[in-house]
């Protein structure tokens, strides 16, 4: 167990990685994983710019483009923008409040390994018949209309990706509430913390419903429940109710993770304690409460009648005000502050006027008579993309460029890093700007192609123009981090010289227990507490002794492998009780296998005696916290 630095095979780290309960390591995969769906996502968006960038376009096809359409907004939301998030979340939260590894590492593990499995089934679909086509809302009366498996791999991938989020939004609170070092109050918790506690508190109460709704369209989809049939008694505004009631605290749950970043990144290079703590926290539980009363904001052309219609626009225009408040307090951290235009600071300074475009688009959106003009225009595909791209997208590059000397010990070339963001943000207000006006001049969403001599010609071209610039930033950063990774030049603890939280007390990458001894809080910003006392490391809050860590195990990858192989089964027996059976029979057993893989592994988990290991005081006092990767 020791942390000498040694070559080893390829084999041995692909048997680390996929057994490992390290959070560090975890963080890794999330970090591989998304960025791999981000780019599938990417090439999704890049085959529909091309298509809508002249009329009467025939490069796809209409069902395909459907699915294009359908699968672009279901990757990036569900399986690149969560789990970035969870890298960084992963990565940093631990570090930050001073602690050895997160609550449950097993569940974190299992979280990661059934989100992996779940997105693979949903972009298997590709290969075997067709993706989902009924829009990344997958609407019911869409989706019970649906010929072929798509919007089956839809539910089922997401059905056991979404677990996987679930447990990883449980984990976050458990750590945060429990784990915290001596003197880590709540109110001396950094802001990404907060925001992550905030965020893993929605996903607790947001992803049920969105469970529910997909286990409703699975009964639908496989034993024709008819829960959406109207023909039968159904009802189809139900499923927008559950998907809503999930689908908006979503957007906090992906924009909030992201406001804690930039306001660590703001804090540290304008060399400033945060302006405004208190409110700014306030400002983030509120936002995390209101984010639950706006659903049907989704939904004013519906029907609901005009009371619910104005009960919904108050609350969404209410949700603006702690966003404000966010936004003035980061502008006044900045304000008289000794700034550094660091790349990650380029993107925090670029985020806030991107940011306030898609808040006073939402603000006009909130207004149910407008909406009734704008919706399902590209007016609203232009909002959306400014909150998710200008807030979110922009957030995560920001943290990749900010947080991978601490998760990898090397630091990303500043200069590729700065054409990137310039590239990037270029391309993505080309794109997304001209959008609005589109919407505007009648546009609509979810249109395969249109007819020449509209006015939309030329917007659109800019639009795609602007999408292959975005595409040539993505190019350079993995450019960047090849060539960072090639080159390996170590960096130390601090490598940006001006960390004032935990996580910047111990090397880079920190070795595999975090923490030699847990550190003593003594106030916001604890670090730079200590730099302001002359020392550079942390005050110890407890003697040197023994720490107790837990086995990795080979046992969450097998439990999601069993879903995924289940998820098979379950979605072809519909075929084999259609047809005369010959073809399909082999359904149900393999749904069978599938769950007693995954019920036999969680009964070995249950019956095995796994009290983990113990690294000895003698071994810590060997090891000056030589970095914990091999």
């Amino acid at each position: 167990m020791s942390t000498v630095a040694e070559k080893r095979g390829f084999l041995a780290v692909l048997w680390d990685y996929l057994t490992t309960v390290d959070h560090k390591k975890i963080a890794i995969l999330y970090l591989v994983s998304g960025g791999f769906f981000f780019l599938v996502g990417g090439i999704e968006a890049m085959l529909i710019r091309i298509q809508l960038a002249v009329p009467d376009n025939d490069f796809v096809s209409a069902g395909l483009y459907n699915e294009l359409l359908t699968m672009h907004g279901t990757t990036m939301i569900f399986l690149a923008a969560m789990p970035l998030l969870f890298a960084f979340m992963n990565a940093v939260v631990p570090l930050q409040i001073g602690a050895r590894d997160v609550a449950f590492p097993f569940l974190n593990s299992l979280g990661f390994w059934l989100f992996f499995f779940g997105g693979i089934f949903l972009n298997l679909s590709w290969f075997l018949g067709g993706a989902p086509d009924a829009g990344w809302t997958s609407y019911a009366s869409l989706s019970i209309a649906s010929d072929g498996h798509g919007i089956d791999f839809y539910v089922l991938g997401l059905q056991i990706s979404g677990a996987g989020t679930l447990i990883a939004g449980i984990n976050f609170l458990v750590t945060i509430i429990n784990m915290r070092a001596p003197g880590m109050t709540y109110m001396r918790m950094p802001l990404f913390t907060w925001s992550t506690f905030v965020a893993s508190a929605l996903i607790l109460f947001a992803f049920p419903p969105l469970t529910v709704g997909l286990f409703l369209m699975l009964f639908e989809r496989m034993f024709g429940a008819n829960f959406f049939n109207v023909a039968m008694g159904g009802n189809t505004i139900i499923w927008e109710h559950l998907f809503w009631i999930f689908g908006h605290p979503e957007v906090y749950i992906l924009i909030l993770p992201a406001f804690g970043i930039f306001s660590d990144i703001i804090s540290t290079f304008s060399k400033k304690r945060l302006f405004g703590y208190a409110a700014m926290v306030f400002a983030t539980v509120l936002i995390g409460f209101l984010g639950f009363m706006v659903w049907a904001h989704h939904m004013f052309t519906t029907g609901l009648g005009p009371t619910a219609n104005a009960i919904f626009a108050v609350a969404t225009m209410a949700i603006a005000v702690p966003t404000g408040v966010k936004i003035f307090n980061w502008l006044l951290t900045m304000w008289g502050g000794s700034i550094r235009f660091t790349t990650p600071m380029l993107y925090a300074v670029a985020f806030i006027p991107s940011f306030v475009a898609g808040g006073v688009t939402g603000v006009m959106l909130a207004s149910a008579p407008a909406d009734y003009q704008y919706h399902d225009s590209y007016f609203v595909v232009a909002h959306f993309h400014y909150v998710i791209i200008g807030g979110v997208v922009l957030g995560l590059l920001a943290g990749t460029h900010f947080y991978w000397p601490k998760m990898f010990g090397t630091m990303l070339n500043e200069t590729l890093g700065k054409i990137t963001f310039w590239l990037f943000l270029i391309g993505f207000h080309g794109t997304f700007f001209i959008q609005h006006f589109l919407g505007l001049m009648g546009m609509p969403r979810r249109i395969w192609k249109y007819l020449p001599n509209q006015g939309l010609d030329l917007f659109n071209m800019i639009s795609t123009i602007g999408a292959f610039f975005m595409a040539v930033a993505v190019i350079v950063l993995i450019a960047n981090v090849i060539i960072t990774q090639v080159k390996n030049v170590r960096v130390g603890n601090d490598p940006w010289g001006d960390g004032r939280t935990l996580e910047w007390a111990i090397s880079s990458p920190p070795p595999y227990y975090n923490f030699k001894q847990l550190p003593l809080v003594r106030g916001l910003d604890p670090l730079w507490i200590e730099k302001m006392e002359g020392r550079t490391e942390m005050t110890p809050a407890e003697p040197l002794g023994d720490i107790h860590m837990p086995n990795n195990s080979f046992i969450p990858f097998v439990m999601s492998l069993g879903l995924f192989i289940a998820a098979f089964g379950a979605m072809y027996q519909v075929d084999w009780r259609a047809s005369d059976g010959a073809e399909y029979v082999w359904s149900i057993p393999v749904l069978i296998i599938g769950m007693l893989i995954t019920i036999g592994s969680m009964a070995v988990r249950s019956m095995k005696d796994d009290h983990g290991y113990h690294i000895h005081k003698e071994d810590l006092m060997d090891d000056h916290d030589k970095g914990g990767r091999e």
